[in-house]
């Protein structure tokens, strides 16, 4: 039967080759990618650009008014309660 001391030393040495065949492929990726740099030209700058990020779109205009409290509503997310089961279109706001 294999004793507590012998698994930890098992243990151990599995750890220490699994850490050197990571190296091995570490450097194997690093050869590999050297040479498609060298290959198709690409320089650091391509490789590690930022994306740009996009404008934040503009605040959406509002589309309902409660005339009697002035509270707006772009008619995105959930109906305000002034609205909620009323007939839209008497709070429409001219969009002309």
């Amino acid at each position: 039967m294999t004793t507590y001391h012998e698994l930890r030393e098992q243990a151990e040495e599995l750890t220490r080759r699994a850490e050197q065949m990571r190296q091995e492929l570490k450097q194997a990726a690093i050869e590999d990618i050297r040479a498609k740099v060298v290959e198709y030209g690409i320089t650091a700058q391509e490789i590690f650009e930022r994306h740009k990020r996009t404008k934040p779109s503009a605040p959406v205009r509002p589309k309902y008014r409660d005339s009697s409290t002035g509270a707006t509503w772009t008619g995105r997310g959930m109906e305000p309660r002034w609205i909620r089961g009323k007939d839209r279109r008497q709070f429409l706001i001219d969009q002309d």
